[in-house]
Formats: structure tokens, C-alpha cells, sequence
């Protein structure tokens, strides 16, 4: 069994030529209110969910996102109601908030 059940990483990433990242876009406030929400609701800490930072994950145009593991799901949010309820509903009781899901990019890579 894993230390976590799940892990929410918010990229956090400042671009230094000023281009469009998610740090702009509030995501340490944002991963802030999460990791509070999460101790408040009980759910934080070993065998619950652990709400981390992250740099850069290539994803900017998308932004602000927050990806959930060990599902591997991608969000973009826009407020702390977004972010309120990926962490009640998806951090919570593992279910996935359809409306702030960004769709998965293929790599084109087959498993042979």
C-alpha cells in the first residue's frame, strides 16, 4: 500500500520571460487553500492525500492545473470553488470532477 492514497500536485512554475504560467494565475494560493482544506477535512497525511507543489509541468496554456495521483487526472481550475471541489470530491472520496478535466495528450507511443 502506497504512504498516500493520493497526491495533487499544483504546478507553481513562475516563467522568468514573463509568459503565460500558472503561478500567474494565482496556483500558490490556490495549492495553499488546498493543503488548509485538506487538514480541515481530515483527509491530509499518511494513508489520506498529501497537496504538493510542482514546476513546470508543460502544461501552461491549459493553466492553472492540478494533476491527481495515482489516477494520473489533469484539472484546470479558475477558483477556489474549482479548487474546493476536486479536493472534497476527488482528493475526498475519489471521484472525478468531469467538468474541470483536461483531456490527456498522446504521445503517439504504443505499448508493443
Amino acid at each position: 500500500m502506497s504512504y498516500y492514497q493520493r497526491h495533487a500536485f499544483f504546478c507553481t512554475n513562475l516563467r522568468a520571460d514573463g509568459s503565460v504560467c500558472c503561478r500567474q494565475a494565482g496556483s500558490l494560493e490556490m495549492r495553499e487553500f488546498a493543503k488548509n482544506l485538506s487538514k480541515e477535512l481530515g483527509i491530509s497525511g499518511p494513508g489520506g492525500v498529501r497537496v504538493n507543489a510542482a514546476g513546470c509541468l508543460d502544461r501552461c496554456a491549459e493553466g492553472p492545473i492540478v494533476v491527481v495521483y495515482p489516477e494520473g487526472v489533469w484539472y484546470s481550475y479558475v477558483d477556489e470553488e474549482d479548487v474546493r471541489e476536486i479536493v472534497e470530491s476527488h482528493l475526498g472520496r475519489g471521484e472525478v470532477v468531469e467538468r474541470l478535466l483536461i483531456p490527456q495528450k498522446s504521445t503517439g507511443k504504443t505499448n508493443s
